[in-house]
């Protein structure tokens, strides 16, 4: 009996179900990604209305501080002179579980930052941790039905999440954070939060550099021991915030840089634009710009947490997307995701209105509540209407060279080192943290086949020969 094919919802064979097409292995992704786009287009239309992840959420408003200008880096406005302060709305949320789920299970959070600046949105949207599971957004819809309920029992199911991870070694890194001591923060205020992708800023000379952005907590990083998060009220982290903010106690943020010019994103060690992968700091030295303050608790929770429309596409002038993949699909599918959800006019909305002059020619469609539809002028480009609103050639950003003789075909990342950086990440830890570390793999491994357990440890072995060993001690212990 010979096996299935796998098709396009069209019935259409798939060539590549693990890959996206890109502008040579490094380069960005092309229009041509029709398998890609279809996965994504589907994976953000599987829930009404909730997010299919990030559902379970909190939000409060504050401010970003600037303490020294970035002007030598971007000619982004907020980050031209110190002392400057930007409004921002931050969204935290768990990722897995749905609006019922609690805030202490084992899970990345989400920390999105919408900064309004006087060019408009810049939406920093990130999570607790500086990489992710993946590399590539074909496997994510993938990824995230691995981590989802079993659909038969719709029972949580670790099994099949480690048969994800079994298969697909670039989530070993992301993997050891999730099932270490840090996999359940104590509250939103005692986490750190990271822009996670690759970003880049450039200035009035066009001369582009390639940042990554990290918000170190200044309440200390906090945790929940496993046997303690199950007796937790699973809102706990989310009234932890509120009742912080009203009673004067702002958590804040120290904001940080790592920068590196195109040249040494060149001769970087590894590929600066892989998001499995951290930038040593030692050949990108954190650099301190300023501090993200939370003051203000929102009125409505639906209106504006649950209305929050973030998206990396959100950009302005001096910031631009990098050839990171997951970024490249994240500027189609979060716009797309937030047309679904909230509507196709999401940003006319108050928690997702720029505070900044809007000036398009969109018009009409559902819920078009912002003021009187654009008036009465011309909607469209070009015009013959000397005070209508045209485009400013002088804000594009510098263009980005693509690596000589790039072909556009799948390229596969299965050759690139997914072990080291999970290896260094173990051996930091204290012997406590390890073997709690393993405990918590064994906990759900176990449940797993043994070909999934021995694909795992064979990959956990990779990153280091102790952390396999104590995994595969502790799996013996469950047995």
């Amino acid at each position: 009996m010979t096996g299935k094919t796998l098709t396009t919802s069209a019935g259409a064979p798939v060539a590549d179900d693990n890959n996206s097409i890109s502008a040579g292995p490094r380069g960005p992704l092309t229009y041509d990604n029709v398998q890609l786009f279809e996965k994504l287009a589907h994976f953000n239309r599987e829930r009404i209305p909730e997010r299919v992840v990030h559902a379970r959420g909190t939000g409060a408003y504050g401010t970003f501080s600037l303490d020294q200008s970035l002007s030598d880096y971007t000619r982004a406005s907020f980050l031209q002179t110190a002392g400057q302060q930007t409004e921002v709305f931050v969204r935290f949320s768990t990722v897995g579980g749905g609006q019922d789920s609690s805030d202490y299970a084992r899970d990345p959070r989400g920390f999105a930052v919408k900064f309004y600046t006087e060019q408009g949105n810049f939406d920093l949207v990130g999570n607790n941790t500086p990489v992710f599971f993946l590399n590539d957004p074909m496997k994510f819809p993938d990824f995230v039905h691995s981590q989802k309920k079993n659909p038969q029992t719709n029972l949580p199911d670790p099994a099949r999440m480690y048969e994800f991870w079994a298969n697909h070694p670039q989530s070993l890194h992301q993997m050891t954070i999730l099932m270490s001591d840090r996999g359940i923060p104590r509250s939103w205020r005692h986490m750190h939060g990271f822009g996670s992708h690759t970003l880049g800023f450039w200035n009035r000379a066009g001369e582009r550099f390639w940042v990554k952005w990290h918000m170190k907590t200044n309440q200390g990083i906090e945790c929940v021991p496993a046997d303690e998060a199950a007796s937790l009220p699973p809102h706990g982290a989310q009234q932890d915030l509120v009742e912080a903010i009203e009673r004067g106690d702002h958590p804040s943020w120290t904001v940080q840089l790592q920068i590196l010019t195109e040249d040494a994103a060149r001769q970087f060690p590894i590929n600066p634009f892989d998001l499995t992968k951290v930038w040593p700091h030692a050949l990108a030295p954190l650099q301190n710009i300023g501090t993200l303050t939370l003051n203000r608790n929102v009125d409505n929770y639906f209106a504006e947490t649950e209305q929050a429309a973030f998206a990396p596409s959100n950009l302005v002038p001096g910031i631009c997307a990098s050839p990171d993949k997951m970024l490249q699909a994240r500027l189609i599918a979060y716009q797309d995701a937030q047309r679904y959800r909230v509507g196709v006019n999401h940003n006319q909305l108050p928690v997702n209105a720029p505070r900044c002059p809007v000036h398009h020619h969109q018009r009409d469609g559902a819920m078009a509540v912002g003021g009187t539809n654009q008036d009465a002028g011309i909607n469209f480009y070009p015009n013959n209407g000397v005070r209508e609103a045209k485009p400013q050639a002088d804000l594009a950003p510098p263009p980005l060279p693509l690596l000589e003789e790039a072909w556009v075909q799948p390229y596969s990342q299965d050759d690139e080192d997914y072990f080291e950086q999970a290896g260094q990440l173990y051996r930091v830890m204290s012997e406590q943290q390890q073997s709690e570390l393993a405990a918590t793999i064994a906990g759900g491994l176990a449940q797993a086949e043994s070909a999934v357990q021995k694909r795992m440890l064979e990959y956990i072995g990779r990153a280091d020969v102790g952390y396999a060993a104590r995994v595969h001690a502790a799996l013996e212990a469950t047995a």
